[in-house]
């Protein structure tokens, strides 16, 4: 276990620089000039000279990338060039938003996946198998982009039942959250689909229905629970990818969040905060998938033998 935890922090330093380095070099790339948008069109040059080495931008870029990295490594994500105030600070205000908002979303995913893959896997070949896969295709072919709007129009502004944006009035968390699980729930019931029906053929479930168990049981304790390792796959690795997924839903619902923090500081040219931004999603995504691992030996006891 020890070396484990050392391969996951080696992990995360390594992925940390290579992210750090292609975000820094890769947004220095995009065309834009931060002092301008921060002045705007009527600034004088001498005013633009002058906010430029106070921002350090003067500077050759070999040089800001050094000053970067020595940043990284004292654990300082540098200072926002629009609102003048740590990054560490703006990301620590608006992530517990985007981890709300991931979470949320990977439980609705999970209470519509479950029922949905489970009831396709008992009827398997008979029309609730075939209706619950065309559910799912559908569900994983909607881009969010285009989800959103369509429910603001029905539930918002249509049915009036819903919050049309923001997170102020009451269930203002729902269509955000059904927008943003509604793929991953199609994705795991169509998983949890085939490796139900992989298990059910094994002969500790024939065995258990030989002895005469209920079916609750059978399905419910022994198949599902033997089914769950190629789920917790996809678990693990979704809400990585939702917390980089949340951008357009967060944008679509004005949700602030780490996602919506991102596009407003890439529209102006804000290179330390979506360094920052770009960064932590990336650390988050390979901490999910290392504590992954820790479920599959929690799951399966032959793994924790094994490592």
């Amino acid at each position: 276990m020890i070396a484990y935890m050392l391969r996951l922090i080696g992990s995360v330093l390594f992925v940390s620089w290579i992210v750090g380095t292609l975000v820094f070099f890769l947004i220095h790339l995009v065309p834009g000039d931060p002092v301008a948008v921060m002045l705007g069109d009527w600034a004088s040059p001498t005013d633009e000279n002058a906010l430029r080495q106070q921002l350090g931008l003067h500077l050759p870029i070999w040089t800001q990338y050094i000053q970067y990295l020595t940043g990284l490594l004292q654990f300082d994500l540098g200072q926002s060039l629009f609102f003048q105030q740590p990054v560490a600070e703006l990301i620590s205000e608006r992530f517990p938003m985007t981890l709300q908002l991931a979470v949320m979303a990977l439980l609705v995913a999970v209470l519509i996946a479950f029922p949905l893959g489970l009831w396709a896997a008992l009827r398997a070949g008979k029309w609730p198998d075939h209706l619950s896969m065309t559910v799912s295709l559908i569900g994983v072919s909607i881009p969010n982009f285009w989800l959103g709007p369509m429910l603001i129009l029905v539930f918002s502004l249509g049915l009036s039942w819903l919050p049309v944006s923001g997170v102020e009035q009451p269930f203002a968390w729902v269509l955000p959250s059904i927008t943003l699980g509604t793929a991953l729930a199609a994705i795991l019931a169509r998983m949890l689909r085939a490796s139900l029906l992989e298990v059910m053929h094994e002969d500790y479930i024939r065995t258990a229905q030989a002895k005469g168990l209920p079916s609750s049981i059978v399905y419910g304790k022994h198949a599902l629970l033997n089914a769950l390792l190629p789920v917790v796959t996809i678990l693990g690795l979704q809400l990585g990818t939702l917390l980089g997924g949340a951008v357009i839903t967060e944008v679509v619902f004005d949700w602030p969040g780490l996602g919506q923090l991102l596009v407003e500081s890439i529209q102006r040219r804000d290179y330390p905060v979506v360094q920052g931004c770009i960064l932590v999603i990336s650390v988050a995504y390979i901490t999910i998938n290392g504590l992954t691992e820790l479920v599959y030996a929690w799951l399966d006891p032959r793994i924790r033998v094994a490592s």
